[in-house]
């Protein structure tokens, strides 16, 4: 006969992944009002709830922190770029004149998502980074690299938060597999290496761990 009724509105809409659904969704963000009713009949006020995510295709109500995981869709383009950024780190630290190099890259980089990636595509981006001195390391205003650790952040740090710990240690072994393809580590590439683990929040030592590991024949 009486209870407390919440009148919903909606007030954006978008796409998002849905927990209860397990996939991508269209969602409602919704904000309710809530009063007290008898017989049906609303009454009293009483007092505001939400904000709310609304699965429209389940039904099921979230947190409005839910939006801040990505959806399918765009944690596959996130994966995509962040192995093509680490990859073309590597070829910039070790030089694009081995074969074995480069065709370990450009397989990562196919598996990734480019399937249309070749050889000739990776060293003449590897060389138009490497001449603006605002990217990647070698160029006389960035002799120690702080930049390319900016740019595998920008790629990496969106990335990890979403990724489990042996996802994170796929994309560094991925990277190891590349600067082992001509020979041992160079210190260049240990370093880039070793910026590529921080950004995936990985601690030093399980990358010291990691890049040993890669380099022991199985």
């Amino acid at each position: 006969m009486c209870g407390v009724r919440t009148v919903w509105t909606t007030v954006g809409d978008g796409e998002f992944f849905c927990p209860g659904c397990g996939g991508d969704r269209n969602y409602r963000r919704r904000t309710g009002r809530r009063r007290f009713t008898l017989l049906g009949l609303p009454l009293l006020p009483r007092g505001t709830t939400g904000p709310i995510v609304e699965c429209a295709a389940c039904q099921a109500h979230f947190g409005p922190d839910t939006l801040g995981h990505p959806t399918t869709t765009r944690f596959s383009a996130m994966l995509r770029d962040a192995v093509h950024t680490v990859a073309l780190a590597v070829l910039a630290s070790g030089g694009t004149a081995s074969r074995p190099v480069l065709r370990t890259a450009v397989t990562t980089v196919r598996s990734a998502g480019f399937a249309d990636c070749t050889e000739d595509q990776l060293t003449t981006l590897v060389d138009a980074l490497a001449a603006d001195t605002g990217r990647f390391p070698g160029g006389a205003d960035d002799p120690t690299g702080v930049t390319l650790a900016i740019e595998l952040h920008e790629a990496l740090d969106p990335l990890a938060p979403h990724l489990a710990p042996a996802g994170r240690e796929a994309i560094l072994l991925q990277a190891a597999h590349i600067a082992l393809a001509d020979g041992p580590y160079t210190p260049a590439e240990r370093e880039v290496l070793s910026t590529v683990g921080g950004a995936l929040t990985l601690p030093s030592g399980e990358v010291t761990r990691l890049l040993a590991a890669a380099g022991t024949p199985s």
